[in-house]
């Protein structure tokens, strides 16, 4: 490929065999990209919220057939300049997959599809396609830790609004959390109902209205951005609609098709809000609404207008000798099966330590799967002549790659109504044989008269960790120099009562963590060999 080649094709001219670069460098990527594209299309088919994901890269290609004309005749250059990108979208692929945030290799995907796109059409053409290459941002699933925030804040938030609605209505109600109580029922607002079902394809059904919409940049920006707000108080309105429901006829109104029916409605509602606001941008241009639209069907066959026009060269082959290396290492590194260590499980966790008892506790299968976790133990363990227990609480995972990770109890404790009154590391001193100070993360919470006081911390492979970001660098660190993930969260809670002071109930979790500290080793393995 040279500078300065323009991209007019006449197909009675075409040499074909240009084509088989191209379509080489194309497989090779995918083969480069398998495991982080492969999970993002299983979250696809089982998460609802990116159910969508399946029709992003279809509208994509839809995007890419309207820009046909344009790029037709426009004077394409092939350029160099993404090489830099391309390196960089490798340098990413490379980090996604030895880390466990495998969203990192499905945006390196697309950092080095644009890499590749600049080669190919240069930045004047990569410019001209940047709509259906900005679309394809919406096929990636967010991270495992920022969902699961967004998804809490979410919650909180409709949980209020919808109360509101409900307040307006005229109905008695009362809040906690995300738990909204009406007397003879109660609706917890799950994380299903955080709005997020909507905000994902919304936001991506804005996107390509913006772009089909024939108007000013500021009318586009708001039909975009319009989408958040819109489908954060709709999902609010139908909080309160399944409220109202229920408040006059039962619980039925809140369970099965029809609260799936509710859903379908609101999603449609959204849109409608949508298409609304376009209307009335029409109305003040004095323009119909069918005029305003760019709606075509463009054919098929213009899809050869995109076809790049690559010679071989020293440098083209250089390109795809580094893709089929980088194919290779790849192909490598997965035969190399991730070190889990031995452990015993911890549901042989033993329930009398020292002066401790402890009465083993279930959770719902629902909780199970949602936390993907691959061993847990709940237990309330209390002391001859103490006044409070102390419930334990572990969530051990043996691979932390591929999204399943531990998650903050920060980011849950507010769903259930409960307020943090403070938050803090707080440093526990003489804890093991060597008597060691060990972090934890300290917070005081409370619901109404009750306090509770609850400490936590990430053990993760011989370090305990109380900054969950911290967590993730060292996943990718320990990935890439000891071939393992495996990780926990172990967290203790006990109540405060009224009568009880503050310090009385840290020196009991102080000493329920000296005493179980021992134990903990055969459950939760350190540093490769100790024990």
């Amino acid at each position: 490929m040279a500078n300065g080649d323009h991209n007019t094709i006449d197909l009675s001219r075409q040499n074909w065999s240009w084509l088989l670069l191209p379509i080489l460098i194309f497989v090779s990527t995918l083969v480069l990209f398998r495991d982080g594209l492969g999970l993002m299309v299983t979250w696809w088919e089982t998460k609802p919220e990116y159910n969508h994901g399946y029709l992003i890269p279809v509208v994509a290609a839809y995007l890419l057939l309207l820009r046909a004309d344009v790029f037709r005749t426009a004077d394409i250059r092939s350029s160099w300049g993404g090489l830099g990108l391309l390196i960089f979208g490798l340098m990413f692929l490379v980090l996604g997959n030895l880390s466990a945030v495998y969203v990192i290799t499905q945006y390196a995907f697309l950092i080095t599809l644009v890499g590749l796109v600049v080669i190919a059409y240069g930045w004047k053409g990569a410019w001209i396609l940047w709509a259906p290459i900005a679309y394809l941002f919406f096929m990636i699933p967010l991270p495992n830790f920022l969902y699961d925030n967004l998804s809490n804040e979410l919650q909180l938030m409709s949980s209020e609004t919808g109360v509101g609605f409900l307040r307006m209505a005229g109905i008695s109600v009362f809040l906690e959390g995300n738990v909204i109580d009406l007397g003879e029922f109660k609706l917890q607002v799950a994380e299903a109902c955080s709005g997020l079902r909507y905000l994902f394809p919304l936001m991506s059904f804005g996107f390509l209205c913006a772009f089909l919409f024939r108007g000013a940049v500021w009318q586009k920006a708001i039909i975009f951005l319009s989408s958040i707000p819109i489908t954060l108080l709709m999902n609010s309105f139908r909080i309160g609609v399944i409220g109202l429901l229920v408040e006059h006829y039962g619980i039925s109104m809140a369970r099965g098709f029809l609260h799936d029916f509710e859903g379908w409605i609101i999603f449609m509602a959204c849109v409608g809000i949508l298409f609304f606001e376009m209307w009335l941008f029409a109305l003040f241009s004095k323009r119909p609404l069918a005029d305003i639209f760019d709606v075509r069907v463009p054919p098929m066959s213009d899809f050869v207008v995109f076809m790049p026009r690559i010679r071989p060269s020293v440098y083209n082959a250089g390109l795809l000798g580094l893709f089929l290396i980088l194919s290779i290492f790849t192909f490598t590194y997965q035969s190399s099966d991730e070190f889990v260590p031995e452990r015993s499980q911890l549901s042989t966790f033993p329930l009398a330590l020292n002066e401790w008892r402890g009465q083993e506790q279930g959770m719902a299968q629902q909780f199970i799967e949602n936390l993907e976790l691959d061993d847990y133990l709940m237990a309330r363990f209390v002391r001859e002549g103490d006044p409070a227990s102390v419930e334990l609480y572990i969530a051990y995972y043996e691979s932390q790659r591929k999204g399943a990770s531990v998650h903050s109890p920060r980011a849950c404790l507010p769903g259930g109504g409960w307020t943090i009154e403070s938050f803090d590391e707080y440093p526990v001193t003489n804890v093991g044989p060597e008597l060691a100070t060990v972090n934890v993360n300290r917070a005081v919470i409370s619901l109404g008269t009750s306090r509770q006081l609850v400490y936590y911390w990430f053990q993760q492979r011989g370090r305990n960790i109380t900054n969950e970001y911290l967590v993730k660098w060292f996943i990718f660190w320990d990935s890439l120099t000891k071939n393992r993930t495996d990780g926990a969260l172990v967290r203790l809670v006990t109540a405060v009562p009224e009568s009880m002071d503050m310090g009385e109930a840290d020196e009991r979790m102080q000493e329920f963590i000296r005493d179980i500290d021992p134990t903990l080793a055969y459950f939760i393995p350190r540093g490769i060999g100790e024990s």
